[in-house]
């Protein structure tokens, strides 16, 4: 259970605004909606990656300089992107040396009496802010993968009624 007294001093959270200001924040609201085919899932699933794509550029720019700045940079670990062969990318503790990586690295840091406690709360919250961007980078391509899925299953069952169609005389396919 986190202090809701103890206030950070170094690390600000991304706060809703820094969200609504992506460019395709609002179209997840168009996930439960009827899909008319191949060309719908297909929109779908590039909104989904660009808005994932926006996300790690939001970590870039307002959550990693943060993490790397003063007086975190002073540590024996720092948060760091990694790029996945996926074509995706997530936050992730590291030694500075690239010896070691994990949240266990965290956790030791965070465990440490010589992690000076005015910095516990900062760093607190940017393990939660790492969760979270981590969480919602991977649900956002997990999404766009199924959508060009179900985009390719869409073509194909589109590609057998066409072939069904065609195999039938046209006084049969008016009916």
């Amino acid at each position: 259970m986190s202090d809701p007294n103890c206030e950070t001093r170094y690390f600000r959270p991304l706060q809703q605004t820094a969200f609504m200001r992506l460019e395709h924040a609002g179209s997840q609201k168009g996930l439960l909606r009827p899909f008319k085919g191949k060309g719908d899932l297909e929109a779908w699933a590039s909104q989904c990656f660009a808005m994932r794509d926006e996300l790690i550029g939001l970590a870039q720019r307002q959550v990693l300089p943060q993490a790397v700045g003063h007086p975190f940079h002073l540590l024996s670990i720092e948060l760091a992107q990694q790029t996945t062969g996926a074509g995706t990318a997530f936050l992730r503790w590291r030694k500075h040396d690239r010896s070691a990586m994990g949240v266990a690295l965290w956790q030791e840091l965070m465990a440490s009496t010589s992690t000076p406690v005015n910095l516990l709360a900062d760093l607190h919250a940017i393990e939660l802010q790492r969760i979270t961007l981590n969480m919602q980078i991977s649900l956002l391509h997990t999404l766009g993968r199924q959508a060009q899925e179900c985009a390719s299953k869409a073509a194909d069952a589109e590609d057998a009624y066409l072939r069904r169609l065609k195999s039938m005389p046209s006084a049969m396919r008016d009916r």
